[in-house]
């Protein structure tokens, strides 16, 4: 019976679009340009002008203690590493033709994959929300005459739709949209530069890597989710460079667009729309912007009914995907996004360690012989630990800026007697610590098996 009603599902999907279960292959449609496309307008965000004082490492008061330059030095350093992550999540992918949180079975195994997914449909519904609001938001800078849970209301529906076919939706980006927001792009960079720009040296440079890490943050926000869009790439290299070269060239160009617009309210975060609403025909290319928004939401609410899948195999995309537009929207009809900095920073504490276990399984440990990404895949708890040593690397360095959280490893640095250096990148040292943790433990393992066949 089953089997029934997976091939009538099969027979009523469109050809080259993304199956409804997992029971079902996953088709290799998608090209480079597609691909370079779909990153290059995801780096493009609204989130990228309001959310631009993140860089500026703001302190507990919420004031930057950054001078815009090094600012825009650290967004680009931040980018450039967090581009060459995301690069890294989506080469497997395309290798295996499987989605992000399926790919964790063969990391951690398949009950114990479902902590990463449960993790990551967290963040990823919180992303949602939180692109919602900004797109209600920046569409009543435009025009007010609509009230907010209107535009709420319709960007819900306008994400919920795309989602109901995203390999279409990906073409769709790169035909058409890509263009428009280029044209976008260049005529705010031509009409902010004309402004008379402040000091952008004034202020400080230290902090520096925690604007850097902010910046890496929103690229690492994607790199659970990069292996639900390879999974359809040609080729694995094809899908590593375009992730990291396509996102993190627009996300460089949208920083600094929404640092020089920041630069000219004076800092007044709650005016950072307003140099592109104030010069000639800027209403109509930041509706460029506005519209163009919902494909970050899309991306967020379709990769959460596919982690869902990871727990429920047989669900229905479409089914979840429903149903996540309409819980998404609800929730961006009563929250805020007033803790967006904090936001970032627990995502890249527990995001970018896990990367770092992957990276160094997948590329240099047991995923040369190829994983078992089957639902019976036996648990790997050494896994989980390293990713363990890396989620407390990171917090040591940086505990944020959730006060409570926060508080907890202040105290634990206190016990350890560690006092967290100018030039310590949390997302660095931990990459590489539950890199070196996966690879030592991985060592020992083998060093086990080794001693036991000989004796």
């Amino acid at each position: 019976m089953a089997s029934d009603v997976e091939k009538t599902l099969a027979d009523e999907r469109p050809r080259n679009e993304v199956p409804y279960t997992l029971d079902e292959p996953a088709p290799k449609v998608l090209g480079f340009w597609d691909q370079s496309a779909f990153w290059a307008n995801l780096g493009v965000s609204l989130l990228a002008f309001s959310g631009a004082y993140t860089v500026l490492a703001p302190d507990a008061d919420g004031k930057p203690t950054l001078a815009i330059a090094a600012g825009i030095v650290a967004m680009i350093v931040g980018t450039v590493l967090g581009g060459l992550m995301l690069g890294l999540a989506a080469a497997p992918g395309a290798k295996t033709g499987q989605p992000a949180m399926v790919l964790l079975r063969g990391l951690f195994g398949a009950r114990l994959s479902y902590v990463p997914t449960v993790l990551n449909i967290a963040q990823l519904i919180g992303w949602g929300t939180f692109e919602l609001i900004v797109i209600a938001d920046a569409a009543r800078e435009l025009w007010d005459g609509v009230p907010r849970w209107g535009y709420v209301v319709a960007a819900g529906a306008i994400t919920t739709v795309l989602t109901i076919w995203p390999l279409g939706s990906v073409r769709l980006l790169r035909r058409y949209v890509t263009v428009a927001v280029i044209v976008a792009l260049v005529y705010f960079y031509v009409q902010l530069v004309r402004q008379p720009l402040p000091d952008l040296n004034h202020g400080s440079w230290g902090g520096f890597w925690v604007g850097a890490d902010a910046a890496l943050a929103v690229s690492i926000s994607w790199v659970p989710v990069a292996a639900d869009y390879t999974r359809h790439a040609k080729s694995a290299r094809g899908a590593f460079g375009a992730a990291s070269v396509g996102y993190s060239v627009t996300q460089i160009i949208a920083y600094v667009l929404g640092l020089l617009a920041l630069a000219l309210v004076g800092g007044d975060t709650d005016r950072v729309f307003d140099p592109f609403l104030h010069v000639a025909l800027g209403a109509v290319f930041f509706a460029v912007f506005v519209l163009r928004e919902a494909d970050q939401s899309f991306a967020n609410v379709y990769s959460t009914a596919v982690s869902i899948q990871n727990l429920v195999p047989r669900a229905d995309r479409r089914v979840l995907s429903v149903a996540l537009g309409v819980g998404i929207t609800v929730l961006a009809l009563a929250l805020d996004i007033n803790d967006y900095a904090g936001f970032l920073s627990l995502i890249g504490s527990v995001f970018v360690p896990m990367l770092g276990v992957l990276a160094a399984d997948f590329f240099l440990g047991r995923g040369r012989a190829g994983w078992d990404a089957s639902r019976t895949a036996p648990s790997r708890w050494s896994m989980i630990a390293a990713w363990a040593v890396g989620f407390a690397a990171y917090q040591l360095i940086n505990p944020g800026t959730v006060r409570r959280w926060a508080d907890v490893w202040r105290h634990v640095q206190d016990a350890l007697h560690f006092t967290p250096q100018s030039w310590m990148s949390a997302s660095l040292l931990s990459f590489l610590v539950a890199g070196a943790a996966t690879l030592l433990i991985g060592w020992a393992g083998a060093a086990r098996g080794r001693g036991i066949t000989r004796r």
